[in-house]
């Protein structure tokens, strides 16, 4: 090499053709993404959906467990055990054991992931109430409360951000399996996912499972920061950490 020559980049070619790619790729995705953007819409609503109502039923059963056996020694420990056992449990392998009873879509995924979310619930609601001091509730039944009174009066609420948490953690749960269900016909962007990995090669089989990916973690960082917000508001101030 002549004295004063510039060093040259050793890989020129391989650079300019993965700059290509990307670009390529970067146009293609736009491109799928302006096509279909009513059908990404409508699966991550359904993904939503079917993520708040299996929500929403774990949080009631849950919530109902893990007040009835939270003073019970016994009777809590077989709770948690139980939901804990559960949970070890694959989420393909029960979503296809509930495909012969439940048959495919909905119904199914709802029943599966109300399932997984029960663990973190019945645990954070049995947590919360006996975080709440003896004394509480004591001078609550000093005051002429009955034990009905007494527990949703002063201890669920004093349990509330602790029960909270069970159910945010839940839901960040649920949104991974939700993906899971479309092995079952469930709904959202599960199917985009499944149908990109099942068509690896095709034109738009990397957009789809892209975009059914990105989705999903989109959905779980808004939905846990719903969550912070539902925090704030249904919390006491004197409660707010």
């Amino acid at each position: 090499m002549a004295h004063g020559d510039v060093s040259a980049d050793p890989y020129p070619n391989e650079v300019k053709r993965r700059i290509t790619l990307n670009d390529s790729f970067l146009s293609d995705l736009g491109q799928f993404l302006t096509k279909r953007s009513a059908d990404i819409a409508e699966s991550a609503t359904q993904h939503v959906v079917v993520v708040l109502v299996s929500l929403l039923i774990a949080t009631v059963i849950g919530v109902g467990v893990g007040v009835l056996v939270w003073n019970k020694p016994i009777s809590r420990s077989l709770a948690i055990a139980g939901a804990g056992v559960g949970l070890t449990i694959p989420s393909m392998a029960l979503l296809a054991l509930l495909i012969p009873v439940l048959g495919l879509g909905w119904t199914p995924t709802i029943v599966g992931l109300a399932f997984y979310a029960l663990l973190p619930i019945i645990r954070n609601t049995v947590v919360g109430l006996r975080e709440v001091p003896a004394a509480v509730s004591e001078s609550a039944l000093g005051m002429g409360m009955g034990k009905v009174k007494t527990l949703f009066r002063v201890q669920l609420p004093m349990a509330w951000p602790v029960v909270l948490t069970g159910v945010r953690v839940s839901a960040q749960l649920s949104m991974g399996i939700a993906a899971i269900a479309a092995y079952v016909g469930g709904p959202g962007l599960g199917e985009m996912i499944f149908k990109g990995l099942s068509s690896l090669g095709s034109k738009n089989a990397l957009n789809f499972a892209v975009v059914g990916t990105v989705g999903v973690i989109v959905l779980a960082l808004l939905l846990d920061g719903a969550f912070v917000l539902i925090r704030r508001v249904t919390t006491s101030r004197g409660l707010r950490v």
